[in-house]
């Protein structure tokens, strides 16, 4: 049987082979973000069917390719298109990039997402730099056989979110004029959107935003020892006793409306970043 680290080492030599640079910062990009990846010049794009061992993205408004080059004047990896716990695959296959990405050289993750806001004092269209989270996927992808190789048995998560570059961002953003909230990402499976009394319950636990994806790859991201920087755009409020109902097409309006400012802040953080 084909062994975790096997699967790795195929997929990135196969990258390997179509690369003519080593990237050092990766981006997962969410909901309405995908563009930002037509902007990577010298660009490689590399289907996920493609790739050994890689998953294939199900969800509208994902294209479900890696694009490989230069932005801002750094080497980068763009996944256009993420995986999700509620398509059906396991927490290994959603997290799996993250690891090909760390055997390629990666050192730092950049995950953004589109989710609904929990915090009375936020509003659809702001962005929210992630402090912290909550993995309330009743799931880890941690969990089964540790190979040191990839990192620690237990790993520690007290610090999930690279805390100076969580101050870098806010500074970026003040820079930028760009309007920016901080705050914890509460992490769920989907795919139904959340209930009055369950968006109660998780602003109560301390939660701003609630979303479906982003936590399995952070914890993968802390494991492998790469830095973090999460970003997320808030699509819609999800305020338990307000509730209204809303739908993904919703969801995705927001986000492209909010997208020029969101990749004015990305390319912004990809250019001045220290590594």
């Amino acid at each position: 049987m084909t062994t975790l680290l096997n699967s790795i080492k195929e997929s990135a030599s196969y990258l390997k082979g179509k690369l003519s640079v080593t990237p050092k910062i990766g981006l997962i990009l969410g909901s309405g973000l995908g563009e930002l990846a037509d902007e990577i010049t010298n660009a490689v794009k590399i289907p996920y069917s493609e790739i050994p061992h890689f998953p294939v993205s199900t969800v509208e408004g994902h294209a479900g390719q890696l694009v490989v080059g230069s932005l801002q004047g750094q080497d980068v990896i763009a996944m256009q298109g993420r995986f999700h716990y509620y398509e059906g695959y396991s927490m290994q296959e959603v997290t799996f990039p993250v690891r090909v990405m760390k055997e390629l050289g990666v050192d730092l993750l950049l995950v953004t997402n589109a989710c609904g806001g929990m915090n009375k004092a936020f509003a659809p269209g702001d962005l929210m730099i992630i402090s912290d989270h909550l993995n309330m996927t009743g799931d880890n992808p941690l969990i089964g056989q540790n190979h040191e190789e990839l990192g620690p048995r237990f790993p520690d998560m007290s610090h999930a979110y690279t805390p100076e570059l969580v101050t870098f961002v806010e500074e970026t953003a003040s820079k930028l004029e760009i309007n920016i909230q901080k705050g914890v990402y509460a992490g769920v499976t989907g795919p139904t959107y959340m209930s009055g009394a369950e968006l109660i319950m998780l602003r109560n636990l301390g939660g701003d935003v609630v979303g479906m994806s982003t936590v399995p790859e952070v914890i993968v991201a802390r494991h492998a020892n790469m830095k973090v920087i999460g970003i997320s755009c808030i699509t819609d409020m999800a305020i338990g006793e307000e509730i209204q109902g809303i739908t993904h097409a919703e969801v995705v309006e927001v986000a492209n409306r909010t997208k020029p400012k969101f990749i004015k802040l990305v390319k912004e953080i990809v250019s001045t970043v220290k590594l």
